[in-house]
């Protein structure tokens, strides 16, 4: 991996130019991995496999969807699938599957938020960083294989790349595309992600290689979160100088404390130009457990593409509240609610599983 010292000035994006765009810019495309670990979802594939149909088919009519399959087989299953919601008839065909694009790229897992490409532009060019992903603070040796997806994905990409060198994933960040990043504490400062560096070197680091001036970090993340308390489960930017906030109503709930704290840290907290941010509250859907354990269910888990907001629900009585605040804040898109319970038995949502791709003028 190359040096991330800031004197190196040509491996550092934001010295040339480069920044990660906020979600809601135009995409080109979004990417997906499809599921298949029987580990992940021991039971669940075929429900799995059907959430990615349905967001294949909302995604698809606005934008590129990049697939990674392993095999001959899998495409051919994806294929069958789509045919049978119609999507290929609807969506594809027209347009000579000019919108879905399959890749056979083998992967251990889904979650190409975490260990695929970060995307960055800079006025009409496109390039991506390639952080190192070492599952989750080295939780599950078998998944860590995925950490050399983007470089095989540079063929396809043909487009510069830069190795910050460090442990980091996707889901850990969120930038509102003008210069101020969102992360946590509890992930980026675990011991097990990158115990040699200071807090102020990796925020360095986030500075350098997203091109943003300032980093908001707020404390935890929801229980039952394996990643060590990931920003799009609790607080997402959207707009420039707006975040929903998840919070719970019930003070007697694990998540009660801990996502106060960071509505507090929130109001304190301050974008790039120096001005308060417009903190809206985010409601929370209870427990959501699998044998006995609480799962890291959260609408915060949502996808901003081209058109529409997809959006994780759980069959609780706030779903349709979760939905229609992000209506209002989304008011040229639609925003689709796909039922979770089976892939959050994963410890990931929608989310978790795509990773946008700028549109490039």
């Amino acid at each position: 991996m190359k040096s991330n010292t800031r004197s190196e000035i040509s491996t550092i994006p934001s010295s040339l130019g480069y920044s990660m765009p906020a979600e809601w810019a135009p995409h080109e495309g979004t990417w997906l991995s499809w599921p298949k670990d029987p580990i992940t979802w021991p039971e669940q594939l075929p429900e799995v496999e059907e959430i990615y149909t349905q967001m294949i088919e909302y995604l698809t009519p606005n934008e590129k969807v990049f697939l990674l399959v392993n095999d001959e087989e899998a495409q051919q299953k994806v294929l069958e699938k789509l045919k049978k919601r119609n999507v290929l008839h609807k969506n594809l065909i027209p347009r000579g599957l000019e919108n879905l694009v399959i890749h056979k790229i083998p992967t251990v897992d889904a979650w190409i938020r975490d260990y695929g490409p970060n995307f960055l532009i800079r006025q009409n060019e496109l390039a991506f960083n390639h952080w190192i992903f070492n599952a989750w603070g080295d939780k599950y040796e078998e998944l860590k294989k995925d950490t050399d997806v983007p470089q095989r994905l540079k063929p396809f990409l043909n487009v510069p790349s830069f190795e910050p060198g460090i442990v980091l994933e996707g889901g850990s960040i969120d930038v509102n595309g003008s210069g101020t990043c969102l992360t946590t504490e509890q992930c980026l400062l675990t011991p097990t992600r990158n115990p040699h560096l200071k807090k102020s070197e990796i925020e360095n680091t986030l500075k350098d290689f997203l091109g943003v001036s300032n980093v908001i970090w707020l404390g935890e993340g929801i229980v039952g979160d394996d990643t060590d308390g990931h920003v799009d489960d609790i607080v997402r930017f959207v707009n420039p100088n707006t975040v929903v906030c998840a919070l719970e109503e019930d003070p007697l709930d694990e998540n009660y404390e801990l996502l106060k704290e960071n509505y507090r840290r929130l109001e304190l907290a301050k974008n790039e130009k120096g001005e308060k941010l417009n903190v809206i509250p985010f409601p929370m859907p209870g427990v959501v457990s699998y044998e006995g354990d609480r799962l890291p269910a959260s609408y915060a888990n949502f996808y901003i593409a081209n058109g529409v907001v997809l959006t994780p629900i759980f069959g609780h009585s706030n779903d349709e509240k979760a939905l229609k605040t992000l209506q209002k804040l989304f008011a040229n898109r639609k925003v689709i609610g796909i039922r979770c319970e089976n892939m959050v038995i994963g410890l990931g949502a929608i989310h978790c599983v795509t990773q946008q791709q700028p549109k490039i003028c």
